[in-house]
């Protein structure tokens, strides 16, 4: 677990990762060696509350302050659903950074247990399938009031799946927790 102190060192490092695209400064990382654990994250940007941008890791394959400036980076001028963010919006865009779990398969002889399996408000959720994986945060599903079962049926049709392909058995589900930190 993270403490609250470095929660905000991280927000900061995503604002700062951004702001430098724009100003074109170079960040010193040397100060964040007690936060180079490799760990999944994802960087969520809301403008007014409308999501503008989420990109992360699920994986711990980065320390986890490249993964934080990485993944604001991303969030802000990669994500394929939101055009590039603009320099005039920075005022507006409030930062999430949801640090991660590793992720840990469901086992279930049958698909209805994954439903005993999953706790909303607490756990996110993969899908990994022939055609197509897709991911989404434990706070989406408490955002949208979802039960076990909606939750599968979003994050299929997040992996751009059939609502119902976590039944089918040649498909993985995962699940995580993650601590999350709101500017």
């Amino acid at each position: 677990m993270l403490t609250f102190e470095q929660g905000k060192r991280l927000l900061a490092l995503a604002r700062q990762s951004i702001e430098s695209y724009f100003s074109k400064n170079d960040i010193d990382f040397s100060s964040y060696s007690n936060l180079s654990n490799k760990q999944g994250v994802f960087v969520t940007l809301n403008k007014k509350e409308d999501l503008r941008g989420c990109i992360g890791f699920p994986h711990p394959t980065h320390e986890l302050f490249r993964a934080v400036f990485d993944a604001a980076r991303a969030a802000a001028f990669e994500d394929p659903r939101f055009p590039p963010l603009k320099e005039s919006e920075l005022d507006d865009i409030t930062i999430d950074i949801s640090v991660l779990t590793v992720p840990e398969e469901i086992k279930a002889k049958r698909p209805e247990e994954y439903i005993k399996n999953i706790h909303i408000g607490t756990d996110g959720l993969i899908i990994k399938g022939h055609l197509g994986s897709g991911l989404l945060l434990p706070q989406v599903f408490t955002d949208n009031n979802c039960t076990p079962e909606s939750a599968l049926n979003m994050v299929c049709q997040k992996a751009g799946l059939n609502t119902k392909a976590w039944k089918d058995k040649e498909n993985i589900i995962f699940k995580f927790q993650a601590q999350i930190f709101k500017e």
